[in-house]
């Protein structure tokens, strides 16, 4: 028996190989990282019943599982090492597939399923072997923050990266009428997501997209916004003003609108202004027209005959009022003069009214408390053919200033560049003394190196705790920024001013930021020249006005001891004083 077990080993060796080998399958699977993985693992329920199975990493061993990463009785999960691990199948017939949920690189290898099945080596084996890659994000959702005159500001909630890092993101923008190959396309690495689209067009409609980037590759695009910019104040005059004098007494003015692409909305109306063109402070009278129609015009009534009148217009829509056009001169036509007839009067009742030559004072405005403004009113002399000729008195009024005293708003911030790459600015700030009251805001103003700040700026707000931003502009350009602090009692003065060159779409440049501040010498000048200008203008008036207030005092002063009683200074006249009861308070 020996001797026959001996000769007859390797023959049951050689059965053991075969029932081994016949027992063992294997399967590859690829998976990318995020998504849910199915190893597959089955067998025969109906003839073998309910079997105990168990899954391990790695090769599967010659009894057990290797690293076990979950375990059933053939009924239920008896043990698991992570909640990740699965048996998602219907184990009463014989699926024991491993299910992982949102796979990771890190889940990348060997899996074993061993079905244990009563008797010697007959427990089925599973081999699948798995390889989770890396993908590109998942696309963002973006909502919108806010929508302005020519800004919009964006965020978007955290998605899955695909297993990489996100490096960048890439916003396109365009025209609602036109296709997305004409967009404007701007990346930026910035980490925030909140970001600011600046230099749009007032009463524009957009379309927006993001899109994420990792080392994988590009996301989808992400849902589509479309934002329609507010309206802002037209950027552009009226159009071709014509004068023409229909009358002595009148002039027609006919205008056309500002170019369409510098109303900035729907125009409402607009803004007439004239006036005598003379240098003695003439005021300026205005008139309001609704605009309907692409010529306008209006008649300017109730003008002095042979006299030169200038004109001016301003377009307006619910935003606000535009710059003006070049002002116009005209003259209305000379009047026509006819012999007077007298007419002789028998009522007794007649009167004849006959004024007499006056002057009216032109207010002195000051802070003084001293101050005062001085009223002559034009007297008037009537003759009546049956009494003796009486005169009505004029009067002389003097008003004494109040004295205002301002809360302190807070100091500007300093504003600093952070970084600049292609359209994207990154700006940080340094708040400033708060005042009198808290912060509550910051807005940042910002224009063409060479524009006015007075109708091309821009507007961004922030909150009072914020500190930093990051600004992408549309277009590439020189830009001058500046920031101002608010609170509830008023706004600060402007902040440095940075000027900023952005790169042009697609290249990378070196970008270059200046400040106000940076030129200490320079400023320095420019501010002590502007104080001793000023210097120069207020002492002399100061000095003049305590002189007059001075002389005043002592005139008045002297007639009460030499009178006795004010009111012998002025025959027929009557002196009242607004604001206290004794002119000895002067």
């Amino acid at each position: 028996m020996i001797l026959l077990g001996s000769r007859c080993f390797p023959l049951y060796q050689c059965l053991l190989i075969c029932l081994l080998l016949g027992s063992l399958s294997t399967e590859n699977i690829k998976a990318t990282v995020g998504t849910n993985v199915i190893l597959p693992c089955h067998y025969d329920a109906k003839y073998y019943g309910r079997l105990s199975v168990c899954w391990g990493r790695g090769a599967i061993p010659n009894s057990g599982c290797a690293n076990e990463v979950i375990s059933s009785d053939g009924t239920s999960v008896i043990s698991t090492l992570s909640n990740r691990y699965i048996l998602m199948g219907n184990l009463g017939q014989g699926d024991v597939s491993l299910t992982i949920m949102q796979v990771e690189e890190s889940d990348s290898g060997m899996y074993g399923c061993r079905v244990h099945i009563p008797g010697w080596f007959n427990d089925q084996k599973h081999h699948n072997t798995l390889t989770v890659v890396a993908a590109s994000p998942n696309p963002l959702k973006l909502e919108i923050r806010e929508v302005k005159e020519r800004t919009v500001s964006v965020r978007w909630s955290p998605v899955f990266d695909g297993g990489r890092p996100i490096k960048s993101y890439r916003i396109e923008i365009k025209n609602k009428q036109t296709s997305w190959d004409t967009a404007v396309t701007t990346e930026f690495s910035s980490p925030d997501r909140a970001q600011v689209l600046i230099d749009l067009r007032p009463a524009r409609t957009y379309n927006l997209r993001i899109f994420a980037i990792n080392s994988v590759g590009m996301s989808g695009s992400s849902n589509v916004l479309t934002v329609t910019t507010k309206e802002a104040a037209p950027e552009g005059p009226p159009l071709d003003m014509q004068l023409e004098a229909l009358t002595p007494y009148s002039i027609k003015v006919t205008w056309k609108p500002p170019r369409a692409d510098l109303r900035n909305g729907v125009l409402r109306s607009y803004s007439i202004s004239y006036r005598e063109n003379d240098p003695v402070g003439r005021v300026w009278q205005h008139q309001s027209i609704s605009a309907t129609r692409e010529l306008e015009s209006i008649v300017l009534t109730n003008l002095k005959p042979s006299t030169m009148y200038e004109v001016f217009i301003q377009a307006k829509t619910n935003a606000g009022i535009g710059p003006s056009s070049r002002a116009s001169l005209c003259s209305t036509l000379a009047h026509i003069t006819s012999t007077a007839q007298t007419i002789t009067s028998t009522s007794p009742a007649a009167t004849e009214w006959i004024q007499d030559t006056s002057f009216t004072a032109s207010p002195i405005k000051t802070t003084s408390p001293a101050a005062t403004e001085w009223i002559q009113e034009t007297s008037f002399t009537t003759v009546r053919t049956t009494s003796t000729p009486e005169t009505v008195t004029a009067s002389t009024v003097w008003e004494q200033s109040a004295i205002i005293i301002f809360s302190v708003p807070p100091d500007p911030p300093l504003l600093e560049l952070k970084e600049v790459t292609n359209n994207t600015i990154s700006i940080i700030w340094i708040p400033g003394s708060e005042g009198d009251s808290p912060i509550t805001g910051y807005y940042l103003e910002y224009k063409a190196e060479h524009a006015s700040w007075d109708y091309t700026k821009r507007v961004v707000d922030f909150s009072p705790n914020q500190t930093k931003a990051t600004i992408i502009e549309i277009t590439p350009s020189t830009y001058n920024l500046r920031m101002f602090a608010k609170n509830s009692l008023g706004t600060s003065k402007a902040s440095n001013v940075l000027t900023i060159t952005t790169g042009e779409a697609g290249h990378q440049m070196v970008n270059h930021a200046t400040t106000a501040p940076a030129d200490t010498n320079a400023t320095a000048n420019v501010k002590e020249d502007h104080s001793h200008h000023l210097a120069a203008i207020m002492v002399p008036l100061a000095l003049v006005v305590l002189t007059i207030v001075m002389a005043t005092i002592w005139k008045l002063q002297r007639m009460k001891k030499t009178q006795g009683s004010l009111s012998t200074w002025m025959t027929n006249r009557a002196v009242r004083y607004r604001g206290a009861d004794s002119l000895q308070e002067l």
